[in-house]
């Protein structure tokens, strides 16, 4: 019954937006535009991170792998807020070369270390999370870029509370299988999400494939 609880929570989030070309990536709720109010921003900034699949596989992982500690909540909030600042430094006009690539390879190890559970200090994970959530945070914020500043408040705040929302929820669902002692599905939502980091990175060094 745990199995096939996880599964549903990571595959039911996960793959239900599989890319499927160019705009799969792009991560515009409002289709593409500008969002112009402050109910569209609060809206770019919860559904940018769930359109993304790499951006939600991250998240995810984040939130199983932050559930192993007993400072689970404060790694959480540390890849959120690095995500936060992320996306305002990329406002601010700061470019980050490869940042597409580096946000596919984040999600890979993110993956990686879910499928291990390694026994990882807290501030190695915590630097993991700070890194990993700056470049999404980064890649995110391009999309918003120029965007007036009541919906760009907006969108900070709706994209904290759906990031935060998600990985606690991940959080607290690994945690409820660890208690049984059932790692497997775990580890199954690692594989899924090292499958979607590969898919990604493919497609971002060979866009056309």
């Amino acid at each position: 019954m745990r199995l096939r609880q996880l599964s549903f929570f990571t595959i039911a989030l996960c793959i239900w937006l599989m890319p499927t070309g160019d705009g799969a990536l792009a991560h515009h709720v409002m289709g593409g535009r500008l969002p112009a109010t402050f109910v569209e921003g609060a809206l770019s900034g919860v559904g940018h991170p769930i359109i993304g699949l790499d951006h939600l596989a991250a998240v995810l992982a984040v939130g199983l792998l932050a559930a192993a500690f007993r400072l689970g909540p404060a790694l959480v909030a540390g890849y959120v807020l690095a995500q936060i600042a992320g996306a305002a430094v990329h406002v601010q006009g700061t470019t980050v070369p490869g940042a597409e690539i580096l946000v596919a390879a984040s999600v890979l190890v993110l993956g990686a270390a879910t499928i291990g559970r390694l026994a990882i200090a807290p501030s190695v994970v915590l630097g993991v999370f700070v890194l990993a959530g700056f470049l999404h945070g980064y890649v995110l914020a391009e999309s918003i870029v120029g965007a007036e500043p009541s919906p760009l408040t907006a969108y900070f705040v709706g994209l904290f509370v759906i990031q935060t929302a998600v990985a606690l929820g991940a959080m607290i669902v690994a945690r409820r299988l660890a208690v049984g002692g059932d790692h497997n599905p775990v580890r199954l939502a690692g594989a899924v999400i090292v499958g979607i980091g590969l898919a990604v990175l493919a497609q971002q060094l060979v866009p056309n494939a």
